[in-house]
């Protein structure tokens, strides 16, 4: 069959899957309900979406191409969909089988422009992993290749044949999709459905763009150029193309293997505090983040004699993270709203960076997020499993439907700042079973509320130099006024200028006063502990221009 009408014969496949859920849904969601039949579509609910995940599963698994990815992508947006479709969803495995290495072969060899016998010196015919986007190799580069890269051993990606025009499909059926339930009230008022599948579109383009993810190695690389403790594969770019990319293969011990690591001597422990650290440093310190950190993606590279004796070693940069200035603000509230188990300040976070849509019941929410810090918060996952399940129960009955009902959807940036997050959280519980993501978010949060501190206090010092300012020009404008006044310039009363000149004067030096109080008594507080005695010295002297500023003359 032609290629175009295998297009279109997928393309009807899929819309006749999404035209039967649609019709589904419109009868127990829309004309039951309304003809007083609400109780018989809510009691068969459950079934029924644990019926539409499994189906959409199936179809996923047999068509490949985006959709596996996009079950993926469905089951992590707890934001918007319920749990008995994510968590359907949750295990799908994007591994289905290999094309065949002719196919392969004649791709790359057409992207590269020359035979594969002359571009590397030996390639392995098995694939090391098949993907429903691209299939990875072992190689060996040519010998003029080896000389200039410094190595050998490499791992060339290559798409699958015809995967762009699949994707092409896809992306047409889904924009369809999202355009029929945008029309749905019920929908559109808890979804920018449009919105979302645009998310899955762009992160997706990029993906089957090899030039793109080289380009985020590379960032990545430099990035940590002179950091110890990681190591980042190089790019032969040379040999890369946007269907064909080469890299050094820097494979090692996988990250989860507890019996290779203590064989080499590497405490488990001890990887996950590294492992942990270097995640939060590419949030807080980088702004741009490796959303993909599964095991599959993470090794151990031993190097005995150098540094730590080894080095923590990513792959795959298909999916990153960048947190912009915007985001980067919002992202540190919601961090020392978590920290502080601040219930208000959490809500507050999630308006400021644009999570929760118009509709929510602030209130509601808060309450919810109040009682899971008091009762939750600050556990670690082997502490959460201990926890007694009718504490759980009660919980889920008591705010279940707040946090299914309530109106929110996360920015793509914020789902991938959660997917790195619960991904590093479950490695280093792996390493180590009773790691406490709280402790080591604990530094960086207080690094940021040290940020606050001081951008507080140089608010004030830049307060108190203007006014100062003021106050020191002030008797020259005084004494202008005074001299127009006096030669007929100015027409009013010198007792009255007088008067309120004097008044001003006195306001600003207790303004000024009031200034100096307040960044003497924070720059005391924030040095108290490294410098005791500078420290009780700033407080004591605030009480001067607190005194002043509170009885200091008005008139």
């Amino acid at each position: 069959m032609p290629d175009a009408a295998l297009d279109r014969a997928r393309y009807r496949r899929i819309m006749r899957f999404a035209a039967r859920q649609f019709a589904t849904m419109w009868w127990y969601e829309f004309l039951l309900p309304h003809i007083g039949l609400r109780k018989v579509a809510d009691a068969s609910r459950d079934r029924r979406l644990h019926s539409l995940a499994r189906k959409f599963r199936l179809l996923a698994v047999d068509l490949g191409g985006l959709h596996i990815k996009l079950g993926q992508f469905l089951s992590s947006r707890l934001d918007v969909l319920p749990p008995e479709i994510t968590k359907e969803l949750e295990g799908l495995q994007d591994e289905v089988p290999a094309a065949p290495f002719d196919q392969i072969r004649a791709l790359a060899e057409a992207e590269l422009g020359l035979p594969l016998e002359r571009v590397y010196a030996w390639v392995d015919e098995e694939p090391v992993a098949a993907a429903s986007l691209g299939q990875a190799y072992r190689a060996r580069l040519a010998r003029d290749d080896a000389a200039r890269a410094g190595y050998t051993d490499v791992i060339i990606k290559v798409q699958r044949p015809g995967i762009a025009a699949v994707v092409a499909v896809d992306l047409a059926a889904l924009r369809r999709v999202g355009r029929w339930l945008a029309r749905l009230r019920v929908v559109s008022s808890r979804v920018d459905m449009p919105g979302l599948v645009e998310e899955f579109a762009r992160s997706s383009l990029e993906e089957i763009d090899y030039l793109h993810e080289a380009g985020n190695c590379e960032r990545f690389r430099d990035m940590f150029a002179d950091d110890d403790r990681v190591r980042v594969p190089e790019v032969v770019w040379e040999r890369t193309s946007r269907q064909v990319l080469t890299l050094e293969n820097v494979a090692a011990i996988k990250i989860t293997d507890l019996d290779g690591l203590r064989a080499a001597g590497i405490h488990p422990g001890k990887v996950a505090h590294v492992f942990s650290s270097v995640m939060l440093d590419q949030l807080f310190e980088h702004s741009f983040f490796h959303a993909d950190p599964h095991p599959g993606n993470l090794f151990i590279t031993p190097t005995p004699g150098e540094g730590q004796g080894w080095k923590l070693t990513f792959v795959d940069f298909g999916m990153m993270g960048t947190i912009p200035p915007s985001l980067r603000a919002g992202l540190r509230s919601l961090v020392l709203a978590v920290v502080s188990r601040d219930g208000h300040g959490m809500v507050e976070a999630m308006r400021e960076a644009g999570v929760l849509l118009p509709g929510a019941d602030d209130a509601e929410l808060e309450r919810a997020v109040s009682k899971a810090f008091s009762r939750f918060g600050g556990m670690s996952l082997a502490e959460l499993r201990a926890v007694d399940v009718r504490d759980m129960r009660d919980f889920a009955l008591e705010f279940g439907d707040v946090m299914v009902e309530m109106p929110f959807q996360m920015p793509e940036d914020y789902l991938l700042i959660i997917r790195a997050g619960s991904l590093t959280s479950g490695v280093c519980t792996a390493l180590d079973p009773n790691f406490n993501v709280w402790d080591s978010v604990d530094p960086y949060a207080q690094r940021l509320l040290r940020g606050e501190s001081i951008e507080w206090v140089r608010h004030f010092g830049n307060e108190a130099y203007d006014s100062v300012g003021a106050i020191w020009r002030m008797p020259r404008r005084i004494d202008a006024a005074l001299g127009k006044v006096e030669d007929g310039s100015l027409a009013v009363t010198v007792p009255q200028m007088e008067k309120l000149m004097s008044r001003a004067e006195h306001t600003a030096r207790r303004l000024v006063s009031g200034i100096m109080f307040a960044a003497m008594l924070v720059a005391g507080a924030m040095v108290r502990g490294n410098w005791e005695t500078l420290s009780n010295l700033l407080m004591l002297g605030s009480l001067l221009p607190l005194g002043h500023s509170m009885f200091g003359r008005r008139n």
